[in-house]
């Protein structure tokens, strides 16, 4: 029912990422960011609502991305109706996908990025992602828009779009998380809301907020 990409900026540390469903509110079931540690999206058929913080933990306690996404779904009896991307701080990735998620499901995992998906058109979704992404300039959350507008293009969840999301974390900037939860049409939704984001009143507003490099900061 998803289209997940994670990704790293290895210049800036920045990490984000970006999803698309056919289904509601994909920003409150799928994507988690910790700048600490990483970025998760959990997702799939029945996608598990605690696997984030899990990740989060053994990410925290310093093993690499593929390790903690083998470790998380060889505990849970349900894994094969779910899916886990997993982003170090790092740019180490790692990715599942259970044999339950219907077709077509899978993923794409490479330094720095993550693409996963399932109830897909077919495989060609995740490359178009890729390449979206790849391809684009720009700061990260342009470059996650692209991404999920080339696999929209490309077929995307076969079932149409109903709800999308960006999130950015990074240790010099307060997060930025944007959710469209249900929407004819969410990619549109939710890069007007970026715009919105990007007016001079707010991000004078967001530029005097703490941040983990400078807690105390104030207007």
């Amino acid at each position: 029912m998803t289209v997940s990409v994670l990704a790293r900026d290895p210049a800036t540390g920045r990490l984000g990422g970006a999803a698309v469903t056919g289904n509601l509110c994909v920003g409150g079931w799928v994507l988690r960011g910790d700048s600490r540690t990483g970025i998760v999206a959990a997702q799939g058929e029945q996608p598990s609502t605690i696997w984030a913080d899990e990740a989060f933990d053994l990410l925290h306690q310093g093993h690499e991305a593929q390790a903690v996404v083998d470790r998380i779904v060889s505990q849970d009896d349900g894994r094969a109706w779910r899916q886990l991307s997993v982003l170090g701080r790092s740019g180490a990735e790692g990715a599942f996908t259970g044999r339950a998620n219907r077709d077509w499901k899978g993923a794409l995992a490479e330094r720095d990025l993550v693409i996963a998906g399932n109830i897909l058109a077919g495989p060609e979704v995740l490359e178009a992602a890729r390449h979206g992404f790849r391809d684009a300039s720009g700061p990260m959350e342009d470059r996650l828009m692209a991404a999920l507008r080339a696999a929209e293009t490309s077929g995307g969840d076969s079932r149409g779009h109903l709800s999308a999301a960006l999130l950015i974390v990074c240790d010099t900037e307060p997060p930025l998380s944007l959710r469209i939860d249900w929407d004819e049409a969410p990619l549109e939704a939710l890069a007007r809301l970026l715009e919105r984001a990007r007016r001079p009143d707010y991000v004078r507003w967001v530029a005097g907020l703490p941040v983990r490099t400078d807690p105390e900061r104030h207007a």
